[in-house]
């Protein structure tokens, strides 16, 4: 490469719109002639540490506008031809060079929901290039999904062609046999109270939270998140034009004393109670109880996010916080893709019982239904045993997967090694001693393959330098072990 890219990950461009500046600065510069052959994306990529997305969303925007283009089973070279050059050649034949439209002209400007979308961050991750070990948090084992059974299930409903899986269906909410065993399922392991007309089947807990969001808030409301917390919570109340109050957490959980200090009018609060997410405490008894009462006194709704509390290997899994509730406070949501597998696609919400009529109109509007096929397999398998079975078998498996990752941490980097949270769930936060910024720790880890994330993306204000997630679900021990000793090799190079 003829020219050095530098990319920085503090600044307000995104890290694809930066690379894309560059190379254009550096073929209008002349320092990329005419018809020489660029890195490739994979190439590229490794080379700035970053992902492959990032440079094929820059790589496609170039080749788009004219000044790269694709050879087939040569490589991506710039164009002899600029955009620029063409348009001096047609304004030196006396041609009026193209005008670029205003944005009074435009004829599809964007809402302002669109507006918001704009400047955030690019949500998804590039699964090509995830490194040998990876550390990914919020992915089950899939190796252990009992997809015999769940193949027989799915196969039974398929020969069976019901006319509902094949159609729409009159009840929005769901296939009612399994409302009927998720609503079960949540009284006996969770302590929920609901029935099953207040049991709603959606595309995924992401989905959950944008009918909430569009059925309560305006632009303006005020909502309350956790600092640090979930980003893909605060980033849709954010799009939908609500005005966010981070509330810090601690080792109790959030820190409710601190609502009495916020402004009137809170609209919605969110909240992961069972295994705060991500620093993994839970709330106390006393302040669920001190919540409940502030948003019943207040008039605010709650939105417990219970995303993977089956999974506590201390002691048992916590009650959830809608089980406290008398004054119909809470909107309860939980999925199965901690539990099942991610590509499953169905999450359920427990909303109270005035409240359902109106979001099911937004549940129609929206998609009309999940599908079918899936719901009834699911109805069986949860009804059959095996949803609980493999529950107890991943809990198992998971609680040794997080002792080795203590252990690990423990034996690599010492007391320059702190452990947050509790003994939960299917990730840990670490905090690490090592004298180097966030990204230099993450960067260094990728080059010695293995796969890390900071909890930088979950702080809505300043962050905590040195906080990495730590996600074992889905890595053997020998892996966890091995990912950890190079880490520590890395940082200290």
């Amino acid at each position: 490469m003829d020219f050095i890219v530098g990319l920085d990950g503090n600044k307000e461009a995104p890290l694809h719109k930066q690379l894309y500046d560059e190379v254009r600065g550096a073929i209008l510069a002349g320092r990329l002639g005419p018809g020489q052959r660029v890195p490739s994306t994979r190439e590229m990529a490794k080379s700035l540490g970053v992902s492959r997305t990032t440079v094929t969303q820059s790589y496609d925007e170039l080749l788009s506008e004219g000044y790269l283009e694709a050879v087939v089973g040569s490589g991506t070279f710039v164009c002899k031809e600029l955009p620029e050059d063409l348009l001096r050649s047609a304004a030196s034949n006396g041609a009026q060079a193209p005008r670029a439209p205003s944005a009074s002209s435009r004829r599809n400007p964007l809402s302002e929901y669109g507006s918001r979308l704009k400047p955030m961050p690019t949500p998804y991750r590039d699964r090509e290039g995830l490194k040998e070990i990876n550390f990914i948090y919020g992915v089950p084992d899939l190796d252990l999904f009992p997809i015999r059974q769940w193949s027989r299930l799915l196969s039974r409903h398929c020969r069976a062609a019901h006319a509902d899986a094949l159609s729409y269906i009159s009840d929005n909410l769901g296939y009612k046999p399994l409302r009927e065993a998720i609503a079960a399922y949540l009284g006996r392991s969770r302590a929920v109270r609901c029935s099953p007309e207040q049991v709603f089947i959606v595309n995924g807990a992401q989905q959950a939270l944008d009918l909430i969001a569009r059925v309560f808030l305006d632009k303006g409301d005020r909502v309350v998140t956790e600092e640090p917390g979930y980003p893909g919570a605060r980033l849709l109340f954010q799009a939908h034009g609500a005005h966010i109050h981070p509330v810090r957490v601690d080792l109790q959980g959030l820190q409710t004393a601190s609502l009495s200090k916020l402004p009137p009018g809170i609209k919605l609060v969110y909240i992961t109670p069972s295994h705060q997410f991500p620093m993994g405490v839970s709330l106390t008894l006393a302040r669920r109880l001190e919540l409940l009462a502030w948003a019943e006194a207040q008039g605010a709704l709650i939105i417990e996010d219970d995303y993977d509390s089956e999974y506590r290997y201390a002691a048992r899994p916590h009650p959830a916080l809608q089980g406290l509730d008398r004054a119909g406070s809470v909107l309860y949501v939980g999925t199965f893709s901690k539990v099942m597998y991610p590509g499953l696609r169905i999450a359920y919400m427990a909303v109270p019982a005035d409240l359902a009529d109106v979001l099911s109109r937004a549940k129609w509007l929206a998609d009309r239904q999940s599908p079918m096929l899936e719901q009834y397999a699911l109805a069986d398998f949860i009804e059959s045993g095996w949803l609980e079975r493999h529950i107890r078998r991943m809990r198992l498996l998971y609680g040794s997967r997080r002792d080795a990752t203590v252990a690990a941490l423990g034996e690599y980097f010492g007391d320059r090694a702190t452990i947050l949270g509790d003994s939960a769930g299917m990730h840990l936060i670490a905090r690490l001693s090592t004298g180097l910024g966030d990204d230099e720790v993450v960067r260094r880890a990728a080059k010695a393959g293995v796969e890390l994330a900071s909890s930088r993306r979950c702080y809505f204000g300043p962050c905590r330098v040195g906080e990495f997630m730590f996600g074992f679900a889905a890595t053997g021990e020998s892996q966890i072990r091995e990912g950890i000793r190079r880490i520590a090799q890395a940082v200290s190079a």
